[in-house]
């Protein structure tokens, strides 16, 4: 299909419905090693609305990366590498264990741009996520489609990135390492069939990863969860967040210990970044506080 035919598909909108239910919140709460005990009401962490609304697509409807084949919500880019570039969330309302909500999704815009790596199409989401008829989250998700050829070692950023790179003297740092138990868990929880997460040969060998890749929201999760313990921000206890940019510049492997990073940034708000082990940028962020 060409580039123009995409146009089409600016506009369209998708509704789908779901309940904030213990079992996968407390999956999560498992898998990050969280104490928190959560029963009907508890308030949802930051990132972890990311666990639902997600396609439950039949396996004779999957891709051979193990995604739902696009066409339907999703313009139908042939481009075989799919990845979360960047993002914005605006916390409106809280939402809560138990509940039911309602994601509205609208495709914002579909550009196609001539890079470094090649041929790049970016897709841009605007979800809407409500709850009680109050809107709760209102976000804007940027995915990129890139070609199959070469080694990806870094992710393109999409032209309305948000979140700048943060300065070089973080006041706040932490290690992590994701192992391949946690990404299984965090693609079970989500029900992502994306084999770059947990097909090592696939992973390798089709894509040409050097290991399997740690899910970007994951990451973008960690970060907001250091932000709302006010730990990236030095401001010693929690805090609600109003809003919440991020940028994925490069991926994060299976195995590799990275850093988080923080420090208080201007006009109250919290620059973070996640951090290779050579130091590499793979991603940056900031949060702005209620």
């Amino acid at each position: 299909m060409a580039a123009s035919e995409w146009q089409s598909w600016v506009g369209r909108t998708e509704v789908r419905k779901d309940s904030f239910d213990l079992s996968r919140l407390r999956g999560m709460a498992a898998t990050l090693d969280d104490p928190m005990t959560i029963e009907d009401g508890t308030p949802l962490s930051p990132g972890w609305h990311w666990l639902f609304f997600n396609p439950m697509a039949p396996n004779h409807e999957l891709g051979a990366d193990g995604h739902p084949r696009r066409g339907a919500f999703l313009p139908p880019v042939e481009l075989p590498r799919r990845m979360w570039a960047s993002g914005e969330l605006t916390f409106e309302a809280p939402l809560h264990a138990g509940a039911a909500a309602v994601r509205e999704s609208e495709i914002v815009s579909v550009e196609q741009k001539m890079g470094a790596q090649g041929t790049l199409v970016f897709v841009t989401v605007r979800h809407r996520t409500i709850a009680s008829g109050v809107l709760a989250i209102d976000e804007t998700q940027n995915i990129v489609y890139r070609g199959a050829a070469g080694t990806p070692t870094k992710r393109p950023a999409a032209a309305r990135d948000s979140a700048p790179e943060p300065v070089s003297a973080p006041r706040w740092r932490e290690t992590f390492q994701f192992d391949e138990v946690v990404l299984f868990r965090y693609s079970a929880l989500t029900f992502n069939g994306h084999r770059i997460h947990y097909d090592r040969p696939y992973a390798t060998g089709v894509e040409g990863y050097p290991g399997l890749v740690v899910h970007g929201p994951l990451l973008a999760t960690l970060l907001m969860r250091a932000c709302a313990r006010g730990e990236a921000g030095l401001r010693g206890k929690p805090v609600s967040l109003r809003r919440f940019s991020y940028r994925a510049t490069a991926p994060v492997f299976v195995r590799e210990t990275i850093m988080l990073e923080g420090l208080a940034g201007a006009d109250g708000g919290i620059e973070v970044a996640v951090r290779r082990e050579d130091r590499t940028l793979a991603m940056s962020g900031i949060a702005h506080p209620i």
